[in-house]
């Protein structure tokens, strides 16, 4: 479903040559749970970015390929790309309070892909809107409907992000630490309403995050990446019990276990 091949991505603002992505490859199969993890700054946020197309080309330069089902993205006029986004293509964003319209209500924010990419009257848009929250497993998606994104907690208020995100059923889901900000109950919510949409709909997902913990409990394979580079990748056993770089290797030991002090 997608082959990036020989990604860079280098901010104009940049002193030459430094570039935030560094040449990566990278494969994702349909109905895949892929995780991408790495520290902050390791480049991971802004792969993700390149994919969605959400990086302007009067900031970045790109160079190499993203093919999503065939299509090299890169190569797609901007109207291609502006119509796969939200309707094959689709994003959780970590913060979901600065995300959001504060001043639009939640129905009409998770309706919007449906705005944009289809035809539906608004009756039929309100439908499926409150079936993707019902999807999400947002209690009472009526009354969450017509509430504003101070009224909801951080838990629903993600769980609606992602009701807006899989409204139009997606191929690709993309959560860039769709849980750091959550307490760890929340967090464990959130995980299994991911499972279970990959399971139900088959939608794959690239999930990004620093916490490894997770990584391992969600995804099917992993890629480890520093400093805009990609250091190793294959299925979370693999690279959990048999790491190849020294920088894994550093991610997994810092891992807190009972037996570990300090």
């Amino acid at each position: 479903m997608l082959d990036i091949q020989d990604l860079h991505v280098r901010f104009r603002s940049a002193p030459a040559g430094k570039e935030a992505v560094k040449g990566i490859s990278l494969h994702m199969n349909a109905g895949e749970i892929l995780g991408l993890v790495g520290e902050s700054g390791s480049g991971k946020t802004v792969t993700a970015m390149a994919l969605a197309g959400l990086l302007s080309n009067a900031k970045v330069e790109l160079s190499g390929h993203i093919f999503f089902e065939g299509l090299d993205l890169l190569r797609a006029s901007r109207e291609t790309v502006r119509s796969m986004r939200g309707r094959d293509i689709a994003v959780v964003f970590q913060e979901p309070m600065t995300s959001m319209d504060p001043v639009m209500r939640i129905g009409p924010q998770v309706e919007e892909a449906l705005l944009v990419h289809t035809d539906l009257g608004p009756e039929e848009r309100r439908a499926r809107a409150l079936q993707a929250m019902a999807d999400a497993e947002l209690p009472d998606p009526e009354t969450v409907y017509r509430k504003y994104p101070h009224e909801l907690s951080g838990g629903m208020l993600q769980r609606a992000m992602v009701a807006a995100a899989i409204i139009s059923e997606p191929k690709l889901l993309i959560c860039d630490e769709p849980t750091t900000a959550l307490d760890v109950t929340i967090q464990e919510g959130i995980l299994n309403l991911l499972k279970k949409i990959n399971r139900e709909k088959g939608t794959g997902i690239l999930f990004i995050s620093h916490n490894l913990h997770v990584v391992r409990k969600l995804c099917t394979r992993v890629a480890v990446m520093c400093q805009g580079e990609l250091l190793e990748e294959g299925p979370v056993d693999q690279v959990f019990y048999h790491p190849q770089a020294d920088y894994t290797k550093g991610l997994i030991a810092a891992i807190p276990t009972r037996r570990k002090r300090g």
